[in-house]
């Protein structure tokens, strides 16, 4: 004894009965909406999976081009400012080889030392070296060191620098070398 299929509303399968009378379950459209979705959500497990290997890779990449670029940045750092002294040793090479010839005169090696002078200073300035001369200016400690104290004379302030063994120089604004200095004690 066969029985039509019975279709209902609420029902997502096919419900049949077979000739003893018991309800046999086929798989219906519910079941297979259940394999549709494992379907796509396995698809989408392995569009994540893909984009993560992408994400680590491109990160990885990133990681190793900031390695290099931070060890280029400490191997080249003074490339600026070893271009700009390289002109002045030639100059100091040009002039001894001058000093060495039988046309030398005094002149000409003042005059050669004093624009080697000049050149060397432009490359520190450009590359953020200020010098400190503190000649008359009242000390510093923070700029200046001194060396030692003299009695202050006629018409010297007390505690300003009457004398300068060694400029001081500041690297943008930091000091790189304090200025040795006499004092003026009261």
């Amino acid at each position: 004894m066969t029985q039509n299929s019975q279709n209902s509303n609420n029902s997502a399968t096919e419900n049949t009965l077979d000739n003893d009378g018991v309800l046999n379950k086929n798989v219906g459209i519910g079941e297979n909406h259940g394999l549709t979705q494992l379907a796509e959500a396995q698809a989408r497990i392995a569009t994540l999976e893909d984009e993560f290997l992408r994400f680590r890779a491109e990160s990885e990449n990133q990681r190793r081009r900031i390695m290099k670029d931070g060890e280029n940045a400490r191997k080249f750092a003074t490339e600026k400012l070893l271009q700009e002294l390289l002109p002045v040793a030639d100059t100091l090479m040009r002039g001894l080889e001058v000093a060495k010839s039988d046309k030398a005169t005094i002149e000409h090696l003042i005059e050669g030392k004093e624009a080697t002078l000049r050149m060397l200073a432009k490359a520190l300035e450009n590359n953020g070296v200020k010098e400190i001369n503190p000649m008359g200016e009242v000390f510093n400690p923070d700029l200046h060191q001194a060396m030692t104290v003299q009695p202050a004379g006629e018409g010297v302030a007390p505690n300003t620098v009457t004398a300068v063994f060694q400029r001081g120089y500041l690297l943008n604004e930091r000091l790189l070398r304090p200025a040795l200095v006499v004092v003026s004690q009261s």
